[in-house]
């Protein structure tokens, strides 16, 4: 055996070991010790991403068209919510004539009731014809659907995109709306408001699903346990004169009425106690909240609406909570508007007073005594107590309110 090794002495298999440095295959580029964040595949790349402050997901969506998409899916969302980095937020919009503003109060911790104030840093420079009032706000995720009279926009919370959506099919004010398993769904507030629409916002288009046992105006709507709720407004009929068709307004409708969306059939109605004008409502922990007006006071109730995650106990039953503070320079009359939104499962309800307060305190002759229009007050059910919240920012005025996780 030779003393020294020579390639001819080495089998062609233990030679295939061995890699050849000529093989162009075989190069490393530097580039490929380094790679970089494009080069990931998408489930890496969305752990990544999912992982950047909220402050920063505008600029990542700038980035390219990919990442832009990654982060509109569904998967990044759920490691957003995996990761804890998902905190409530409550939205507030408003429309003027040039365009919409928006205010933001963020909560940071589950259990921490208040924000330090409103962060107004967005005006959405959009086409506001049609979209004077914004009758109704809902979220899809972190996505806010702003719906008017004709027109609906969508509004981005991570990306501060907004695109322009199908309309209703059908013309509605002072409507219900609320969202069941991802969709949309709206009735009452039109001459056809026995239609309830379904919108897919897949798709972006709109269907009628079927019809109300009722027809409302200024209803309310809220969504548990797969069931769409339109609550109060006034019970409304049609007449016809000369070929046109005018609305009717007869009485408050101090009720409910309850459609499953799975089932497609709608439910027993439910009164709601007390009687009077039904001003607010939302839904939050398997509850629907309903403030009502009763011309010199207010009255706030619980409704028990848990179906399934509750297994049916105590399902229908109705509770009376604390009425929320409100400043007695206020008369509850038709100027001042109420807005009730449900935060997260953290079981705080926001009430926002909105108006033209500070009309009705000068034509009244009484002092203001430091309340303002955009007064805000936070009721916590787990403690079942009310406090007050930073007030809105004076050129937020007559706003639509939406909670969103972002």
């Amino acid at each position: 055996m030779s003393e020294s090794c020579n390639s001819r002495h080495f089998s062609w298999l233990m030679k295939s070991c061995f890699p050849n440095p000529n093989h162009k295959s075989l190069i490393i580029t530097p580039q490929q010790l380094n790679p970089t964040l494009s080069s990931l595949p998408d489930d890496l790349l969305l752990e990544c991403l999912s992982r950047v402050p909220s402050s920063s997901l505008p600029s990542l969506s700038l980035v390219c068209r990919r990442w832009f998409y990654l982060i509109l899916s569904p998967s990044f969302l759920l490691l957003r919510h995996q990761l804890c980095l998902l905190h409530p937020s409550l939205f507030a919009f408003s429309a003027t004539d040039s365009g919409v503003f928006a205010a933001t109060l963020s909560f940071s911790l589950p259990n921490h009731c208040h924000a330090a104030a409103w962060d107004l840093s967005l005006c959405l420079p959009m086409n506001t014809a049609s979209l004077q009032s914004i009758s109704r706000l809902v979220s899809v995720g972190p996505r806010i659907y702003m719906i008017g009279r004709d027109s609906m926009f969508r509004y981005n919370t991570w990306t501060q995109h907004v695109n322009a959506k199908s309309p209703m099919l059908f013309s509605r004010k002072k409507f219900a709306a609320a969202v069941v398993s991802n969709k949309i769904y709206v009735a009452g507030g039109s001459r056809a408001a026995s239609a309830v629409e379904e919108y897919d916002p897949e798709s972006d288009t709109w269907r009628v699903v079927t019809y109300s046992q009722r027809r409302r105006y200024g209803c309310v709507g809220a969504a548990v346990d797969g069931v769409f709720y339109v609550i109060g407004g006034l019970k409304i009929g049609g007449a016809c004169v000369d070929g046109v068709g005018r609305i009717e307004a007869h009485v408050y409708a101090s009720s409910m009425d309850l459609y499953d969306v799975e089932s497609r059939v709608w439910l027993r109605s439910r009164a709601v106690p007390g009687g009077g004008c039904v001003v607010a409502a939302c839904a939050v922990a398997g509850y629907v909240y309903v403030l009502t007006s009763h011309a010199v006071e207010l009255s706030f109730w619980r409704f028990d609406a848990r179906r399934k995650s509750g297994g049916g106990e105590g399902f229908g039953e109705w509770c009376r909570m604390k009425s929320p503070p409100m400043p007695t320079q206020i008369r509850l009359d038709g100027t001042v508007r109420f807005c009730c939104v449900g935060v997260g499962d953290n079981k705080v309800i926001f009430v926002q007073v909105a108006g033209c307060i500070d009309d009705l305190l000068r034509r009244s002759g009484r002092s203001q005594r430091g309340f303002k229009d955009g007064l805000v007050l936070v009721y916590d059910s787990a403690g079942g107590e009310w406090s007050r919240a930073p007030d809105l920012p004076e050129v937020i005025r007559r706003a639509a309110c939406v909670s969103v996780e972002c």
